[in-house]
């Protein structure tokens, strides 16, 4: 059986080497009683098709077009789907894993955000996809805390994750 881990334990994975997190804005205001938000770094518009196939080798991922924000740090987003990039970098040690869930303001406004899993070993500066359904858009600042990333113990460590995102976005 695996634990979520507390604040406490947050506390003391952020000193170690290397860091659970690194590039935080402001750990007061990110750091939950079971997580940690996570902020807005980038916005990509998904500028062609992808495929993913039974092999690795055909794996064709969508090309991205990076979104500016305005002179006050906002972006209008009209409804559709965006690629994410978040500030923060995650150092998932083999006996930790990770789930991230959309805050709870931005499912009120009628956005949402999905993502993967976070394997333990996992290092890197992670993409989600954000999926805005309000037919009137919505408007996000830059650095704004978007999800909040929640962390796994495992029963024990693993071999760790040894994939193509292994690094990304450093």
């Amino acid at each position: 059986m695996s634990n979520v881990l507390s604040k406490h334990d947050i506390k003391r994975l952020l000193n170690g080497n290397p860091p659970l997190i690194e590039g935080y804005l402001d750990l007061e205001e990110q750091l939950q009683p079971n997580g940690v938000d996570f902020t807005l770094r980038d916005i990509c518009s998904l500028e062609s098709a992808g495929r993913i196939a039974v092999s690795n080798k055909e794996r064709v991922v969508s090309t991205q077009s990076l979104l500016a924000f305005n002179e006050k740090g906002y972006i209008h987003l009209p409804n559709g789907i965006y690629s994410i990039i978040y500030n923060e970098i995650v150092n998932l040690p083999k006996n930790v894993m990770a789930l991230a869930t959309p805050r709870s303001s931005l499912l009120r406004c009628g956005v949402t955000v999905n993502t993967a899993v976070w394997d333990a070993g996992y290092s890197g500066r992670s993409e989600s996809l954000l999926v805005v359904y309000n037919p009137e858009g919505f408007d996000l600042q830059k650095d704004s805390r978007i999800v909040q990333l929640v962390f796994f113990q495992l029963t024990g460590e693993t071999e760790g994750y040894n994939g193509t995102y292994q690094g990304e976005n450093i």
